[in-house]
């Protein structure tokens, strides 16, 4: 059996546009301010689709659907994250598991975690794993200006 790890990391600061909406993991936060980005920002898919990538060597997600390239503009980041799992299995590569840290101030993820699970797990076709982590108001996160996610994937072939 092939087995490969892979790392992702994503970081976003809130945006000061009230009519941006916070998306994480596929899930919309109401009454938090979004986050700034080309996509839709979904720290949370960003950092799930870069592990997958990396555990495939399938170079990162800022190759695939860079930031300069305008048909990404307001990209939903599942759909993203659901055709870097089509790449994957394109390449023999099928998935074992995802788990990723979420690290913010706010929004609080265990009242969404469940919701956040099932859509990432139904677009990715394993397991993922949410957990919610405070920065103890280290850092520009504990000053609560964005959210960092750290994703790690096993692949297997």
């Amino acid at each position: 059996m092939d087995l490969r790890v892979g790392h992702g990391f994503d970081v976003h600061r809130f945006s000061t546009d009230p009519g941006r909406v916070l998306v994480l993991g596929g899930v919309v936060f109401d009454g938090e301010p979004g986050l700034v980005g080309h996509s839709d920002a979904d720290a949370v898919a960003h950092a799930c689709a870069d592990a997958l990538l990396g555990a495939a060597g399938l170079g990162d997600i800022g190759e695939h659907f860079p930031d300069t390239d305008p048909a990404w503009a307001g990209a939903d980041s599942m759909a993203l994250l659901a055709e870097v799992v089509r790449m994957l299995a394109d390449a023999g590569w099928r998935v074992v598991n995802v788990d990723c840290s979420v690290v913010c101030e706010r929004p609080r993820i265990a009242p969404q975690r469940a919701a956040m699970v099932e859509r990432l797990s139904a677009v990715v076709g394993a397991p993922v794993g949410v957990k919610g982590n405070r920065a103890e108001k280290l850092g520009a996160i504990g000053r609560n200006e964005g959210v960092v996610v750290m994703a790690v994937a096993l692949v297997t072939r």
